[in-house]
């Protein structure tokens, strides 16, 4: 068997899957339901599994937070980045980044910060551009602001 999850450490699994679950289509796998600090979250986000751990300092899991989080984000592609973007934030998660169109790349995205310390970055795609497109896009608008 060989596969790739993501794990993360969260001050309350429980709390963060039900955040989750009202941003983005989560496929609930394992769910457990024990004290604060021995839960555990596995679940599916468009295909990617992610494990959530309860903070539980006697076995070493910290959890980030908004102060400090964690320079790992998820980068999450979406069919509706304004939809998305605003639920998030009706939520109590904190704008990094409002929802910012780059139409010569074909995007728009947008980053908040969720209340367990973790960065979120939305994408969504409007049309396909080639990573030599992008390259040269961004190589003209360097040599444009090094003049």
């Amino acid at each position: 068997m060989t596969g790739v999850e993501i794990d993360l450490i969260v001050t309350d699994s429980l709390k963060a899957l039900e955040l989750y679950e009202k941003i983005f289509e989560i496929e609930r796998i394992e769910v457990t339901d024990f004290p604060q600090g021995e839960n555990e979250v596995v679940f599916s986000l468009y295909g990617v599994r992610f494990h959530m751990l309860d903070e539980n300092p006697a076995f070493g899991l910290k959890a980030p937070t908004p102060d400090h989080p964690n320079t790992i984000w998820f980068n999450i592609l979406v069919p509706d980045i304004k939809e998305t973007y605003a639920q998030a934030l009706s939520l109590g998660c904190t704008e990094l980044q409002a929802v910012t169109e780059l139409p010569d790349y074909g995007v728009t995205n947008a980053i908040f910060i969720d209340p367990f310390g973790y960065q979120w970055m939305l994408h969504q795609v409007h049309k396909e551009v080639s990573f030599e497109e992008r390259l040269k896009l961004w190589e003209e608008k360097r040599d444009n602001e090094s003049e």
